[in-house]
């Protein structure tokens, strides 16, 4: 009998303010049980990468911060049978390319370390979450995922194939394109399992996920970006995206009212300036969330 070779995955990492963190990446990558056939770094304009840590991946430095979609046309460069996207905070358990591998084989799509329910077609929050920030045992079908984005090379052709609005974001909507992309040609977006007792099967293990991602860098703490990811979530739903939750599921979930106090500017100023209001707000938020109440 001839042994199938194993299959052959690269990896795309993004450099822009964390790149204390990288070396961290690189050892978690590198430590796969599949290992990875080669490293990639994108480096948008942002802080000064090691040069002992050069030698380890191909790396390609742009004198402009040109956002979050260049790394997915720079993986066009790539020759692989899959490929891996990961955010600057997402270091991943030791067996996830493995479990992604798994989970392929009866979940063909677009795969991720975190994945997002939709409630509501116009509004990012409120949302259900799976993976490493709410364990599921079992694989789970999402909206979207981020954080770590893993799909055959050819799912590339899918994500350009259509080009982006010519205003949009920056630093939103490339995890909404992907998924919208691959739903208008049959395919689904997935969380694989991400059971709690087993974190080596994770893409993004907690502990550093909590802490790094929620520095002053993540893009999430700027003040404009889930306005952002509202227009993002708009756009393509007028254009057809089609959310997991049916509409006579997501009003049994609970009440979505208004266009959301997260976005609101007042609101935002109000709780940036003043630690005590803010913390009480999201006390406020998480109560109404556990009556079936978003604002």
């Amino acid at each position: 009998m001839v042994k199938s070779e194993a299959p052959k995955i690269a990896v795309v990492l993004n450099a822009f303010k964390r790149t204390k963190y990288l070396y961290m990446q690189l050892d978690a990558i590198e430590g796969q049980t599949i290992k990875p056939e080669s490293i990639y770094v994108w480096q948008n304009k942002g802080e000064v990468i090691d040069e002992k840590l050069k030698s380890r991946f191909i790396l390609a430095e742009c004198s402009e911060n040109l956002g979050v979609w260049a790394r997915f046309a720079f993986a066009l460069n790539i020759d692989a049978d899959y490929i891996c996207v990961f955010d600057d905070d997402t270091i991943p358990g030791e067996r996830w390319f493995e479990n992604c591998i798994e989970t392929m084989k009866t979940h063909e799509g677009l795969l991720g370390t975190r994945g997002l329910r939709y409630m509501n077609p116009k509004r990012y929050h409120p949302f259900e979450h799976y993976g490493w920030g709410n364990a599921n045992e079992e694989t789970m079908q999402v909206d979207i995922v981020g954080h770590a984005w893993f799909f055959k090379r050819e799912h590339l052709a899918m994500f350009w194939s259509e080009m982006p609005p010519k205003d949009s974001s920056k630093i939103a909507g490339e995890d909404i394109h992907f998924s919208y992309m691959l739903q208008k040609f049959g395919l689904g977006t997935y969380v694989p399992p991400h059971p709690e007792n087993d974190k080596s099967l994770w893409g993004s293990l907690p502990e550093y996920g909590k802490d790094i991602g929620m520095d002053e860098n993540a893009i999430s703490s700027d003040e404009t970006a889930l306005s952002r990811f509202d227009v993002a979530l708009r756009y393509y739903t007028k254009r057809g995206f089609t959310l997991y939750l049916s509409g006579s599921e997501r009003l049994k979930k609970g009440i979505v009212v208004g266009s959301g106090v997260r976005t609101n500017k007042v609101f935002r100023k109000v709780a940036s300036n003043n630690p005590l209001i803010k913390k009480m707000g999201k006390r406020v938020l998480s109560m109404l969330e556990k009556l079936g109440i978003h604002i």
